[in-house]
């Protein structure tokens, strides 16, 4: 038995002496300071593999331990600095020379915040938020589509109305009181795919700023929000190439320096035709067909230092086909197709008159076409609807700064022109062709803004806009009886106005007021108010607006939508800019809201007052939000309480009435909100991201009980908006990996990105629907994406 032990001793003895010779010892050493000061910091933990080796820096800064494995990864931090990172690729002794960045002189990674250079802090307005190009690349997506609208849902104040939303409702408004413009021109729809991504070349945008507490007196002619995207100029002095491939779409922009310093011009473009894939993400999905592009160019002048000209131009085309939404008027289709496109165009001039005074002149047009298809069963002959709007604007402004002012003068003139409806019935001769009357109006504005330093703690933003509208000829509309609602039996006649006369005109002043009272170098107050005016709106019987909805001029009977908001807000920094926590409330009041009677159906109705009704909304939230800008983890955090209601009663018993007149709640009406969006920054090869979303679910219209008629069940309806469905929530998550093997010297740089979207499979209903079970009705669910969605996408950039 001694001898056994002897034996088993020895072979233990040579094993471990052949393991330790087969690893191979080594040393690392060396010294951590500060990066702008050189100074030794004393007490940095420095970890080797994560765990395998420990070592503390002495009071020079200086550490040294034991390698054995050949690929080794270094890892210094200390508490305030950035951590180090660096892999070890060969088994030698090094000396490394480690110089860690202090966080609060590193820049910041997550912006939440305008495009003025002041912070949230100084500036005297509030309710403007703004993430910045770099932050929307990291965060995740859907299906590796950057989409500016889905990041935008990640703040406080902004929600939408499910998974496929053509839109968003900002603090307790419609998707059509937000005035969305790129490079100053109006989207009028701002999504692809029915709602599913953003219609912004994501490669071409350079910021995005929303304001929706005060907004500018620049801005007009919308209710509730502003969300100001702007194209980026392009290189003047080097050759890029930047763009992407996903499972959506390619994307593809260029830079072009012609003249150097003088004149460039950027193309970009994205398409779209992987529409095969749907129904791996959804069953619901399934027999979907779409595809879309967009395209964008912007070319930039500066013949001196004086002036300066800018020609951006856009493009978007969607094809979208379901055989979910039935037939339309009766048609005997076997699918419905919705074929829609935008056209913009800004030309800008500015002109530098000295360093106090400037001044620049805009023209810009945008044309939106939308048209649905409806093949007919066992023929080739497909019926065509289509609609548009032509919008032209000129618009010019003047900007002085002196001392303690900042003053802004303009003036802006709109010409709406408005194709209602067209129904093309192709060769079918048994469908009567239908085309309504075309809309045509003016809007005319006159603004001045000046931003007052009446003290370093007290700074006002005061300006005033005042608008006018005018519908024109030529044209027809109806008269009724007085004290009868606008319906046929009360016509009285139809009267026609000549080209050039005005039907109806409305306008009014709008009053904007920014305050901030700063309490320190840290913490302010703000205040602000707003009173904006809308005439042209969506009209629709929709929760979310379709592609192809029809907007709608104000007139005889619609009139304009006024609202006034009243925001209170408290902002603070800490730990040296590193942190920023904000509380905001809010309180809106809006006239002259547009809904619809029961049974409503605005297609092809030449006079769709008879289906409209009018009232009042209230809104109000309070908003709380933390964001951490700088460091190895970034992110933020908020909570949003809001309601929204409706008061529709104009006063002619209950066919003119909703919910007896009584407030009920919106359709975008979400009481708790809450989203998280954390960044983990891994060095210079990889981070990795978390979006968590939480919302209540939104309000819809649940029967008040059923009828057996015939055998079959009817639902009866007494009560709008009476039922919400269950409460969404979701996790996404990216991982992002940055040249993990490529020279930093090499012109061109790539990044893979792989995305869960939906990341516990969480199964949101976007809305609740019923369907005949024999003679019983059963309430379903109808879900979007109800199961975690993997991507990967590959960006790349070469200059």
């Amino acid at each position: 038995m001694k001898k056994i032990f002897t034996l088993l001793f020895v072979l233990a003895t040579l094993f471990t002496k052949k393991e330790a010779v087969g690893q191979g010892f080594f040393t690392v050493s060396g010294q951590v300071l500060d990066s702008l000061t050189n100074e030794p910091l004393v007490g940095a933990n420095v970890n080797l593999n994560y765990g395998d080796n420990n070592a503390i820096t002495d009071k020079k800064g200086k550490f040294s331990l034991v390698a054995t494995k050949k690929e080794s990864v270094i890892i210094v931090k200390f508490v305030g600095y950035k951590p180090w990172r660096i892999t070890l690729t060969e088994s030698k002794d090094i000396n490394l020379d480690v110089r860690l960045l202090l966080v609060s002189n590193d820049l910041e990674e997550v912006i939440v915040s305008s495009k003025n250079q002041e912070t949230n802090i100084k500036r005297p307005i509030l309710g403007v938020n703004s993430l910045s190009i770099k932050t929307l690349n990291k965060i995740p997506s859907a299906l590796g589509e950057i989409d500016i609208l889905r990041g935008l849902q990640m703040l406080p104040g902004v929600t939408s109305v499910g998974e496929a939303a053509n839109g968003v409702n900002i603090r307790g408004g419609a998707t059509d009181q937000n005035l969305i413009l790129l490079d100053d021109a109006p989207i009028f729809n701002p999504t692809h795919m029915f709602g599913l991504f953003s219609a912004f070349p994501s490669e071409a945008v350079s910021s995005f700023d929303l304001y929706k507490g005060n907004v500018p007196t620049r801005f007009g002619g919308r209710a509730a929000a502003v969300l100001d995207v702007t194209l980026a100029n392009p290189s003047l002095d080097k050759f890029k190439i930047s763009g992407g491939i996903s499972l959506v779409s390619n994307r593809l922009k260029l830079d072009v320096p012609i003249i150097k310093d003088k004149l460039g011009i950027s193309i970009s473009g994205r398409a779209a035709f992987n529409d095969f894939l749907l129904p791996l993400a959804s069953k619901k999905l399934d027999n979907i067909k779409a595809k879309f592009g967009d395209g964008s160019s912007k070319i930039f002048f500066r013949p001196n230092n004086k002036n300066t000209f800018t020609l951006s131009t856009y493009f978007s085309t969607d094809f979208f086909q379901t055989e979910i939404l039935g037939s339309i008027n009766e048609i005997n289709s076997i699918n419905t197709q919705y074929q829609y496109q935008t056209i913009n165009n800004t030309l800008n001039w500015f002109y530098a008159i000295n360093s106090n005074l400037n001044f620049q002149t805009k023209f810009i047009s945008s044309d939106y076409a939308p048209t649905t298809i409806l093949p007919e069963l066992n023929s080739e002959n497909k019926v065509k609807i289509k609609s548009g709007i032509s919008y032209k604007q000129v618009k010019t402004n003047l900007n002085y700064f002196k001392g303690k002012h900042k003053l802004e003068v303009g003036l802006d003139a709109i010409k709406y022109g408005i194709n209602p409806g067209e129904l093309d019935p192709g060769s079918n001769q048994n469908i009567r062709r239908v085309i309504t009357q075309q809309e045509n109006a003016y809007e005319l504005g006159a603004y001045v803004e000046d931003e007052i330093e009446f003290s370093k703690r007290f700074v006002m933003t005061a300006g005033i806009r005042y608008s006018q509208f005018f519908n024109m000829g030529p044209g027809s509309y109806r008269t009724y009886q007085q004290g009868f609602p606008r319906e046929e039996l009360a016509l009285l006649d139809t009267v026609f106005v000549n080209k050039g006369v005005v039907q109806q005109s409305y306008g009014g002043f709008e009053p904007r007021v920014g305050m901030r009272y700063q309490l320190d170098k840290q913490k302010s107050l703000k205040f602000g108010y707003n009173l904006m005016r809308q005439y042209l709106q969506v009209i629709t019987n929709t929760t979310t607006p379709l592609p192809t909805s029809r907007w709608k001029t104000s007139d005889l009977y619609i009139k304009p939508q006024v609202s006034s908001l009243y925001t209170l807000g408290y902002f603070q920094e800490l730990t040296d800019n590193i942190y920023e926590y904000s509380i905001e409330a809010y309180w809106r009041q809006t006239n002259n809201i547009v809904d619809y009677k029961p049974g409503a159906d605005f297609l092809l109705q030449e006079y769709p007052e008879s289906q409209l009704l009018q009232g009042k909304n209230k809104s109000y939230g309070l908003e709380f939000m933390i964001s951490k800008k700088k460091g190895e983890l970034t992110g933020w955090l908020n909570y949003t309480y809001s309601r929204s209601f409706n008061k529709v009663d104009e006063g002619f018993g209950p066919s003119l009435q909703i919910n007896q007149g009584d407030w009920y709640t919106a359709n975008y009406d979400r009481p708790h909100s809450a989203n998280a969006t954390m960044v983990i920054n891994q060095g210079k090869h990889h981070d990795f991201s978390f979006n968590f979303t939480y919302s209540t679910g939104r309000p819809f219209t649940m029967p008040q009980g059923f009828i057996l008629y015939q055998d079959r069940s009817y639902p009866f309806y007494s009560l709008r908006n009476n039922a919400r469905i269950p409460d969404y929530h979701r996790l996404d998550f990216s991982w992002n990996i940055y040249n993990p093997s490529m020279d930093e010297s090499k012109r061109w740089k790539g990044n893979w990105t792989f995305t869960v979207y939906n990341l516990y499979g969480r199964k949101n209903a976007y809305s609740v629907f019923l369907k005949n079970q024999g003679t019983a009705i059963k309430a379903n669910k109808l879900t979007v994406f109800g199961a975690p969605i993997i991507s990967l996408s590959y960006n790349f950039k070469f200059q």
